[in-house]
């Protein structure tokens, strides 16, 4: 088959263009396609790693669904492009029924903006070869011409295949949404809700802001119910106040609740910034949560309401991760693996001539001079600091006496991304850690960690974060697709899970059983119901 000679072929062009009128075998070609690369033996040339019909489809909803196959939570075009710009595996995607979107215009900007990577092919179907797509020199199969068809084999194949769906756009028939009302958007088919809000020039109550904001997390396949809590997450303060209580009400199964929240733009209280990283303050007068926001700065913010708690006065160029310590006082860490100790000003302090006698090091800024190399991730566990590396290795440091004690274990192929720990009695740590490999390891310093990983996906570890609660330990785990998991550690129960539609960059388990997750445009503190 030529299609299958053209995916080998690294000298081809990156763009397959499949045209033809209706009726001449589009669909039935691209079926047998879709069989052929999802079998499980198929080789690494014929593999399909996004599918997505394009009927009814805007760039918007396209680069959704792609970015969900491709194990990403980009929120627009641009964001699905730098995506697959950075990864330079094999990336082939199809795309059926492009002359069916509707924009195709737009679509195809976005097929001529993928198809500048050497990692990618495309396989677009349409009926006619545009100019645009022309302009990319790409091979064409005109299923109206003779040398693309073998009769007698497509009869054979055909008669066994299960029949294709009309050549006609999908989801015409269904009744417009009231996109005033959150239960018609919730229960809608999310790609024609999502058309329509594109479309309009109203903001609904808020729901438009909010459904766009919570992006390719709603046009998953999930229920009304789900939708609903994502919208209710994505709110605004500026939103209708009566939707809050709806979307509450349509939530109601889901076994979450939005306990507070603050979204890109809220003025009262104000939102703090992108949630790049997160911690928890273990000091107990402080009761605040540090939010490393995209230029270094590290805001406070209460946990029981997200009110400010003021902020640290130095900024960190590149930061990447922060860590409270026992005392108050906080680890941040740079683009460049380098850790610095700064003083939270909701920390408590000594005065007068206690003040004066305070001149020996604290014990968590000798552990962070004493940290050798360049670190990727950071935790405070108890009176221990935990750090990952590039390569995969947790290093685990605590004081004894007056020397540093050092435990060393390689836990993944790969980066480490993210670091968790719970203290254990007398002083001893277990320690959690994510990685770019996609594993979750449970580590006890001084130990043999488990041989298996408690979780593993093939999707890389982007937060990770643990806590006592009433119920026990809890560990939550954010994911680079964009799903946020809550599951107890010494139990058994279904995980739960969340959606908060953009990427997840941070996460923090709260004593009280609470979840707080951050991206780019919210920081949202959920509670299980």
């Amino acid at each position: 088959m030529a299609i299958l000679g053209w995916l080998r072929d690294p000298r081809a062009p990156r763009v397959c263009v499949i045209s033809g009128d209706e009726g001449c075998g589009k669909s039935l070609f691209l079926a047998w396609l879709a069989e052929q690369a999802t079998r499980p033996d198929v080789v690494v040339e014929r593999r399909v790693h996004g599918l997505v019909p394009l009927a009814g489809q805007s760039a918007l909803t396209a680069s959704w669904l792609l970015a969900e196959q491709l194990g990403s939570a980009a929120r627009a075009p641009g964001d699905l492009i730098a995506t697959v710009a950075a990864d330079r595996r094999r990336t082939v995607i199809v795309l059926p029924d492009l002359h069916h979107s509707a924009a195709p215009e737009a679509v195809e900007e976005l097929i001529c903006a993928l198809a500048r990577f050497e990692q990618v092919r495309l396989i677009v179907e349409t009926r006619e070869v545009s100019a645009e797509l022309s302009a990319l020199s790409p091979a064409v199969m005109d299923l109206r011409a003779a040398q693309w068809r073998d009769e007698e084999s497509y009869a054979v194949w055909a008669a066994s295949a299960p029949s294709p769906e009309p050549d006609v756009p999908s989801g015409g028939q269904q009744a417009a949404p009231d996109l005033d009302d959150p239960s018609s958007v919730c229960d809608i088919d999310p790609v024609q809700v999502t058309a329509l809000y594109e479309l309009s020039e109203e903001s609904h109550g808020g729901l438009r802001a909010a459904w766009l904001r919570a992006g390719g997390a709603l046009t998953r396949p999930c229920s009304p119910a789900e939708r609903a809590l994502m919208l209710w997450a994505a709110l605004g303060d500026d939103a209708d106040p009566r939707l809050a209580d709806e979307l509450q009400a349509l939530a109601h199964s889901e076994g979450w609740a939005v306990r507070w929240k603050r979204v890109r733009g809220d003025i009262s209280p104000p939102w703090p910034g992108p949630a790049l990283a997160l911690s928890i303050g273990v000091c107990k007068t402080s009761g605040s949560v540090a939010v490393l926001d995209h230029q270094g700065i590290v805001r406070l913010v209460a946990a029981g309401n997200g009110e400010a708690h003021g902020r640290l006065p130095h900024a960190v160029s590149g930061a990447t991760a922060v860590a409270f310590g026992r005392d108050g006082d906080l680890t941040v860490l740079d683009g460049h693996g380098r850790m610095t100790l700064q003083h939270s000003p909701t920390a408590p302090r000594f005065t007068g001539i206690a003040s004066l006698l305070e001149t020996e090091s604290k014990p968590l800024e000798q552990l962070v001079a004493a940290v050798e190399g360049s670190a990727t991730a950071v935790a405070c566990v108890g009176g221990a600091l935990a750090y990952g590396d590039g390569a995969g290795a947790v290093r685990v440091m605590m004081l004894n006496g007056g020397t540093i004690d050092v435990a060393h274990e390689a836990l993944h192929e790969g980066a480490v991304t993210g670091l968790a720990g719970l203290e254990l009695a007398e002083g001893a740590a277990l320690v959690y850690s994510g990685g770019q490999d996609g594993r979750v390891r449970m580590w006890a310093p001084g130990r043999t960690p488990l041989a298996s990983a408690l979780r593993e996906r093939n999707c890389p570890v982007t937060a990770l974060s643990a806590a006592r609660t009433p119920d026990g330990p809890v560990l939550v785990i954010g994911w680079e697709d964009g799903l946020v998991e809550y599951s107890a550690v010494e139990a058994e129960p279904a995980a739960r899970f969340f959606r908060p539609g953009a990427p997840v960059r941070s996460v923090a388990a709260l004593a009280n059983g609470d979840v707080m997750v951050g991206t780019d445009e919210m920081l949202v503190c959920l509670t299980p119901s």
